[in-house]
């Protein structure tokens, strides 16, 4: 049987930081709508794949994953860094330092901040040519 290595990636994960890297400072994507562009039902892989980002803003990467950009489908802002809440005020902090505001029940206005999935899938088609 095939075993993954501690520290590899897969092309799924690969894939999801990928479409991550598109979204704008500013803006914010939910981990259903990452979902829809793959072309998939897999928010909650994709959550997975966020919680095992190597690639954060806060590691040394030449090529960061701003996965603080991704909340949840009801516009609170979920975990950050593999911690459900430990990590929480670190996620709000890079959001609040990208200008988006949030509520003070801890909720994001997703009909303000959300990416338009267009402008990633136009991203990941400039990036093909």
């Amino acid at each position: 049987m095939f075993m993954k290595k501690r520290n590899q990636i897969t092309d799924f994960e690969r894939q999801v930081f990928e479409i991550v890297r598109k979204i704008p400072s500013g803006r914010v994507a939910t981990y259903g709508l990452i979902a829809e562009i793959l072309g998939k039902n897999c928010a909650r892989a994709v959550g997975n794949a966020m919680a095992k980002n190597p690639f954060s803003f806060l590691s040394n990467s030449s090529k960061p994953v701003p996965c603080h950009r991704v909340v949840r489908s009801d516009g609170s802002v979920g975990g950050f860094m593999g911690d459900k809440m430990k990590n929480r005020s670190i996620k709000i902090d890079l959001l609040k330092k990208e200008g988006i505001r949030i509520k003070k029940n801890g909720t994001i206005d997703l009909s303000e901040y959300l990416v338009d999935p267009q402008i990633i899938r136009k991203k990941i088609m400039d990036g093909l040519q």
